[in-house]
């Protein structure tokens, strides 16, 4: 095949299947070991077809499209690698390195298991290293546009790695608005407030919104704005999310212009009034330095492990992250340099160590582990990494 395709390549001849992991809205992941040389563990994914109506084609979609032929330039160790790319059968199979944990598991294992926060030398590494990998997406200019605890992996050797960029987009001087290619971006606990404001012309300041709520929901081991979605309507046009942007406001305050000289711009900005008129008690926000102290104060810290919780340093980091001006807000470069990294203990690259806890392995299942004739129903995204390579020699971009 023209190009360095690789389509004489079968799955089963170079990975051996071990079992289902989870399915999304583009297909179903399973874990495998390669065969015949492929020394490691592996995640393929298994693309389903594109539909339309009852006819099924043969292709994907515009956006799994988009999102392998973005892919195919990444390299850095903060973001999932992909191996290989397998065309068999009508099948597209993507082929990329497999990750033990993801932050969601590591959450739910603390908020489940023995209650105890997760040690502050864990997150500070956890944050560096999602940074890290976050500055080199925004320097090659690209957005994530869907961070989230579930789409942050970590291997057992503690290495952070960004993964599932199913709704990234290139970014560097756009054709058309990036509202017109995807209308709703970002899951609604993490969406940044110019998001749910209705702005058009978003900047990469939403991904630093979103890695402020994963901070938070790793102090407290539970979304800070955890808000009811509304769906949207008959024509397919986005709704205010007035829960959502109303989580926000009872912690950090209603914006205004003086803070945010841009705000009146913003086209859901008349509802901000409606919401502090029909909900007196906005007016008196709890405050992010209450919630924060108050977050801290209450967590409890196993015997025998490394470090104290953060200080006023990780909340001035807090606050710079969930900043409501988006032009105000820190970017990756400048939050990396944040005194919070910079003083005291340094961040390490192994976000375990030192730590005594043992987390549960990705759970697979071995009742429906065959690749090639699984169904691939429709679900809710899943947060596995969607990372890809386009099976031939990538040209790659800058390291970060």
């Amino acid at each position: 095949m023209a190009g360095g395709y690789t389509s004489k390549k079968r799955v089963y001849d170079r990975y051996r299947i071990i079992g289902f992991i989870s399915s999304g809205t583009y297909g179903r992941v399973y874990k495998a070991v390669g065969r015949n040389g492929q020394v490691g563990e592996f995640a393929i994914k298994k693309f389903k077809p594109d539909k339309e109506g009852e006819v099924q084609y043969t292709g994907i979609s515009q956006s799994a499209i988009r999102e392998m032929a973005l892919c195919s330039e990444l390299s850095h160790p903060n973001i999932v690698h992909t191996v290989e790319i397998i065309l068999e059968d009508k099948c597209i199979f993507i082929v990329f390195e497999y990750a033990e944990h993801d932050l969601l598991q590591i959450i739910h294992h603390h908020t489940q298991s023995n209650r105890f926060a997760i040690p502050a030398p864990s997150i500070k590494s956890i944050l560096y290293q999602l940074l890290q990998g976050l500055l080199y997406l925004h320097r090659n200019w690209v957005m994530h546009r869907d961070l989230k605890p579930a789409n942050i992996m970590v291997t057992s050797a503690g290495e952070v790695k960004i993964g599932d960029l199913g709704l990234a987009r290139l970014v560097y001087k756009p054709i058309s608005s990036l509202f017109s290619g995807d209308k709703v971006v970002v899951t609604i606990w993490y969406r940044a407030p110019e998001l749910l404001l209705g702005s058009k012309h978003y900047t990469p300041a939403v991904d630093l919104w979103a890695v402020g709520c994963i901070f938070a929901e790793l102090l407290s081991l539970r979304p800070i704005f955890k808000g009811e979605e509304a769906k949207m309507d008959s024509k397919k046009l986005p709704p205010f999310q007035r829960n959502q942007m109303q989580k926000i406001i009872e912690i950090m305050g209603i914006p205004n212009k003086e803070k945010w000289p841009l705000l009146s711009s913003m086209p859901e900005y008349a509802q901000l009034g409606a919401l502090a008129a029909n909900n007196p008690r906005l007016n008196k926000p709890f405050g992010l330095a209450n919630w924060y102290n108050q977050t801290i104060a209450n967590n409890k810290y196993p015997p025998n492990q490394p470090g104290a919780a953060p200080g006023s340093e990780g909340l001035n980091l807090l606050q710079g992250l969930l900043e409501y001006d988006p032009e105000k807000r820190l970017n990756a470069e400048q939050a990396l340099k944040h005194p919070y990294f910079t003083q005291g203990d340094k961040p390490t690259e192994n976000c375990f160590e030192g730590v005594q806890t043992e987390y549960p392995h990705r759970r697979v299942s071995n009742e429906d582990n065959d690749i090639r004739t699984s169904s691939l129903p429709g679900t809710k995204r899943s947060g596995l990494p969607d990372d890809s390579l386009i099976g031939r020699p990538a040209k790659r971009l800058k390291e970060g």
